[in-house]
C-alpha cells in the first residue's frame, strides 16, 4: 500500500483531524477556508459561466463559512448572487462567522428562498461530517430544488449524504458537481454517494502531505499505486511452471461454463499453467472446449488428495458453477494450505456453517480470498450485513478480520478488505460489467496473480482493477468471452 495521498480517502474524522493538527502547527484556519470557498467560486464559474445567479446555501458551521466565502468570490468576480442561511448568522462562531461578516451580502432565511429559471445551487449546508437525518425543513428545500431542476454544486459533500457510509440522512442533494479538499471522503466513493456527487474535484487547500498521512488510517482508492509493486513481471528466465499453476474446479457436465470463463481468464492474467479440475460426466463438454487450458478427472476428495500429493499446485478457484454441499466443503478444507479464491457456490456451501471455513485458514499468511456480491456477503457475515451504522468498508474489515481472507465486496462500490485493516474502494467498473460470468473472470484473474506469487490482498485489489479496466476496453454490450479477450491487456 502506497503511504502517498494520490489513493487517501480520509473519514469525516480523520479529516477533522487534519484541520486540528494544521492549525496546531501554526496554519491559518481561516486561510483554508478562503482557499476553499474560492476553489468553490472557480469551479462555479468554470462550469456554469452563463448562470443568471448562483444561490449559495449556508449552513450553521464550517461548510457554511466556506459558501461565504464562495459567495463574496463571486461577487468580485462580478457574478449575481443571492445567499440564504438555515440559522442566524448571529450565532455562527470562529472562522464561519469571519466568513459571514465579510461577504458582502446579509442574505435571507433558507425558508425565504424560491428555486427560478437560470439559478445555480452552492450547497454550503453541511459537509461530510453530518450524522443526524435532516430536518424536514431542509428535505423540502431539496425536493423543491429537485422539482425545479437546477444544478448544483456542493461543497465537500452533498448535504444530507453521510461521509463515512455514502448514504443519505433523510435525503441528499444530487449534485451536478461535488468540490472536496485535500483527499476523498468514502462517502465520496461508496454508492449512492457517488452517483449523488455527480463529478467531484478535489483541491488542495494547503494541509500539508505530513499531517495527511499522520492521521489517515488504512482507506484508499483501489488504483495502481496500490500494489503496482507487487504485480509479478516475467524476466528472460521466466518458464511456465515459475508462473504459477492455477487449478479451476469445474461443475457437473451441464454447469461447465463458469470453470472455463475462469480458467481462460486466468491464463490470460498471466498464469504459466491452468488445469480444469473437472469432475467425470464433464470431462467430455471441457475437453471439446479447451485447447491451451488443460484437463484433470478430480471427481472424489480422495482423486484431488492423490493430485495435490503428485503435481505442482500454485492455487486454486473454487464456486463458479461448481455446485452447493458437502462435496464443496470437502474440497475447500482438502487445499486449506494453498491459496484459494472462494466465489459463488463454494462461498454458499459455508453458509450453515462460517466458521468452519473462517477456522480452516486462520493459521498463518492470507491464503483465502472471498469475493462475495451482497447476498453472498449476507450469509457468512448476516450480523455484519445487518448492522446499518456500518459502511460498506467496514463491514468488508471486519469480515476479512473474522475470516483471515481477503474480502473482495462485490458491487457498483466494490471494496476489497484485508484481515489487518487495509481497504480500497473500487471506482473504475463501468456499468456493462454487471453481466453474465463477470465475476467467474474475476475469481481466474485473482486465482492467476495468487498463482504467480502475489500476496492476496494485493491480488484481489490489482484484479478488482484490471477486471474493470479490461471491461472499458471490451466496451458496451459485451459478453463474458468479451471480457476474458481483454484480460492482460493493462501495461502497468
Amino acid at each position: 500500500m502506497t503511504s502517498g495521498i494520490e489513493t487517501m480517502v480520509l473519514t469525516p474524522e480523520e479529516m477533522a483531524a487534519a484541520d486540528t493538527e494544521a492549525a496546531r502547527s501554526g496554519i491559518i484556519s481561516f486561510d483554508l477556508m478562503e482557499r476553499a470557498g474560492q476553489a468553490v467560486a472557480a469551479a462555479a464559474l468554470r462550469r456554469f459561466p452563463h448562470a443568471y445567479r448562483f444561490a449559495v446555501l449556508c449552513g450553521p458551521g464550517n461548510n457554511g463559512g466556506d459558501g461565504y466565502v464562495a459567495a463574496r468570490t463571486l461577487m468580485e468576480a462580478g457574478a449575481t448572487v443571492a445567499v440564504f442561511h438555515l440559522s442566524d448568522p448571529a450565532k455562527l462562531k470562529g472562522d464561519a462567522k469571519r466568513a459571514f461578516d465579510l461577504c458582502p451580502k446579509v442574505g435571507s432565511e433558507l425558508r425565504a428562498y424560491e428555486p427560478r429559471f437560470g439559478d445555480v445551487v452552492i450547497d454550503a449546508l453541511f459537509g461530510a461530517g453530518l450524522t443526524r437525518t435532516l430536518t424536514e425543513d431542509v428535505i423540502q428545500m431539496i425536493r423543491r430544488v429537485e422539482a425545479a431542476n437546477l444544478p448544483v454544486i456542493a461543497i465537500d459533500l452533498p448535504s444530507g449524504l453521510c461521509g463515512r457510509r455514502g448514504k443519505p440522512l433523510g435525503g441528499a442533494f444530487q449534485a451536478e458537481l461535488t468540490v472536496t479538499f485535500m483527499s476523498w471522503k468514502p462517502g465520496h466513493l461508496l454508492m449512492p454517494g457517488r452517483s449523488l456527487c455527480g463529478d467531484t474535484e478535489v483541491f488542495d487547500i494547503g494541509i500539508p502531505r505530513r499531517i495527511l498521512k499522520s492521521v489517515a488510517g488504512k482507506i484508499g482508492e483501489n488504483r495502481p499505486e496500490f500494489w503496482r509493486e507487487h504485480l509479478p513481471r516475467p524476466d528472460p528466465s521466466s518458464h511456465k511452471y515459475r508462473r504459477g499453476h492455477l487449478a479451476v474446479f469445474s461443475g457437473e457436465g451441464s454447469r461447465t461454463g463458469a470453470a472455463r470463463l475462469s480458467a481462460a481468464a486466468g491464463l490470460r492474467n498471466g498464469a504459466g499453467l491452468v488445469t480444469v479440475a473437472s469432475p467425470s460426466d464433464a470431462i467430455t463438454v471441457n475437453a471439446s472446449s479447451l485447447t491451451t487450458v488443460m484437463l484433470h478427472e478430480v471427481e472424489t476428495v480422495a482423486d484431488l488428495n492423490d493430485w495435490l500429493n503428485s503435481a505442482k499446485l500454485s492455487a486454486f478457484v473454487l464456486g463458479p458453477g461448481f455446485g452447493i454441499g458437502e462435496k464443496a466443503r470437502q474440497f475447500v478444507l482438502a487445499v486449506k494450505d494453498r491459496p484459494l479464491v472462494l466465489d459463488a457456490d463454494g462461498i454458499t456451501s459455508f453458509k450453515n456453517d462460517p466458521s468452519q471455513l473462517f477456522e480452516a485458514f486462520a493459521a498463518g499468511e492470507t491464503r483465502l480470498v472471498l469475493t462475495p456480491h451482497e447476498g453472498e456477503f449476507a450469509r457468512l457475515f448476516p450480523d455484519l450485513a445487518e448492522d446499518e451504522n456500518l459502511s460498506k468498508v467496514e463491514r468488508a474489515v471486519k469480515a476479512a478480520e473474522r475470516a483471515h481472507a481477503a474480502i473482495v465486496y462485490k458491487g457498483a462500490d466494490t471494496v476489497i478488505a484485508a484481515p489487518d485493516g487495509r481497504a480500497a474502494i473500487n471506482t473504475n467498473a463501468p456499468p456493462w460489467l454487471a453481466t453474465a460470468g463477470s465475476g467467474d473472470v474475476l475469481a481466474g484473474m485473482i486465482g492467476a496473480l495468487l498463482a504467480q506469487g502475489m500476496p492476496g490482498f494485493e491480488s484481489a485489489a490489482a484484479a478488482v482493477y484490471q477486471h474493470g479496466e479490461a471491461a472499458r476496453q471490451a466496451g458496451r454490450g459485451m459478453t463474458a468471452e468479451d471480457l476474458v479477450a481483454h484480460v492482460g491487456q493493462l501495461s502497468l
